[in-house]
């Protein structure tokens, strides 16, 4: 059982799909009282028409129950860490197949992956990572705040040889893959958790050289095709949603910075 909430834009029009912003965590997306508050940033960006028309719709992780409980406020479901830390597809197909789908039959929203942004904070980062990575004809951009790119995800069988593989895997499978057409935004702080999992820091900043590495290869073998956009910024915050939130604003508008707010 998971809950999701749609934002319509003031000037929505059908007959103009609009771009699409997907963010993870919907509870804490959407709170008033939580640091992201992403509703108003989109009320605010789309009036000062510094951004497209948007279409949010944020979406909560699956809860372990007949019904989604009422009293979970800014707290996380109990089935988050398998579904966003997980590097299978089954929270892509989840995305693609029965989320999207159900809020257009509603509301209209661009199929262009370049107007198409999918976001999160921690594993909610994560979780957008991996539906853009594997699916890049859907989404092209992704906000990551505070990114879980550690070990979260790993399991160990008796031998001790892994069953599943963790989020520390991307800066390999990045150097050895072809390269995506995406639009990137990492943030992190130095003070971010440092446990069992990993070091969120230092884990980040590994996504970001194997980024740029990935670039400096395709550039100096003159390979055609895309190259990775991306940018970033490392703060002295701690796991918190506090610095992405801050920033979130100038986020958007670089994400979508090649299109005019009427298109």
């Amino acid at each position: 059982m998971r809950r999701y909430w749609v934002y319509v834009p003031t000037v929505y029009d059908p007959a103009r799909p609009p771009n699409l912003l997907l963010f993870q965590d919907g509870q804490r997306a959407v709170n008033p009282r939580g640091s992201l508050k992403v509703p108003a940033v989109l009320d605010q960006l789309i009036a000062a028409r510094t951004i497209p028309a948007t279409l949010g719709i944020f979406v909560t992780p699956g809860n372990r129950s007949e019904h989604y409980p009422a009293d979970l406020g800014m707290q996380n479901p109990d089935h988050r860490a398998e579904e966003y830390d997980a590097l299978s597809d089954g929270y892509a197909r989840m995305t693609l197949e029965e989320l999207l789908p159900a809020v257009a039959r509603r509301w209209r929203f661009t199929d262009d992956p370049k107007r198409r942004a999918i976001g999160g904070t921690s594993s909610g980062a994560i979780a957008s990572w991996t539906v853009a990575w594997r699916h890049p004809e859907a989404f092209g951009n992704i906000i990551s705040f505070i990114g879980s790119y550690t070990s979260i995800g790993l399991a160990l069988g008796s031998d001790g040889s892994p069953v599943t593989y963790g989020g520390d895997t991307y800066p390999g499978l990045i150097r050895k893959s072809p390269i995506r057409p995406l639009r990137i935004f990492l943030q992190d702080g130095s003070s971010d958790l440092d446990n069992e999992h990993g070091n969120w820091f230092l884990a980040n900043q590994q996504m970001l050289k194997a980024l740029e590495w990935a670039n400096k290869r395709a550039d100096e073998e003159g390979h055609p095709g895309p190259r990775y956009d991306v940018k970033h910024a490392w703060t002295d915050g701690s796991h918190s949603d506090a610095d992405g939130g801050a920033i979130l604003p100038d986020v958007l508008r670089w994400i979508w910075r090649d299109q005019q707010p009427g298109s």
